[in-house]
């Protein structure tokens, strides 16, 4: 099998797991956010339920760690790809020769 295709298939998926966790840390921060609007709503006092939001917060703190984990191995990845002499190649809208943001014909360019 290509080690192109193989490295491939591992970015896709690391790039799914660094999505994933920052979609639960959006969901984490957005519950937090949540139960303190709730408790609020509720008229109950600043202490009420104050362990829950502890943990809510240390998972906060978890899947930070985490995301700036992900990252390392992200370039950790990248490293180990140039040392296998995979090149990556920039794809989409930009152009590495000018570094310009290429357009269609209808479109106007960016310098």
């Amino acid at each position: 099998m290509d080690k192109a295709f193989i490295a491939k298939r591992s970015q896709e998926k690391l790039v799914a797991t660094e999505a994933a966790i920052d979609a639960a840390l959006i969901e984490t921060t957005q519950l937090l956010a949540d139960l303190l609007q709730a408790r609020a709503d509720l008229g109950a006092p600043v202490a009420f339920a104050d362990d829950v939001q502890v943990k809510l917060t240390e998972a906060i703190t978890a899947l930070s760690s985490a995301r700036t984990t992900m990252g390392g191995v992200h370039s950790g990845l990248v490293e180990a790809a140039l040392r296998l002499g995979i090149r990556t190649r920039m794809i989409g809208p930009y152009c590495m020769d000018s570094f310009r943001l290429q357009q269609d014909e209808d479109q106007r360019s960016v310098a």
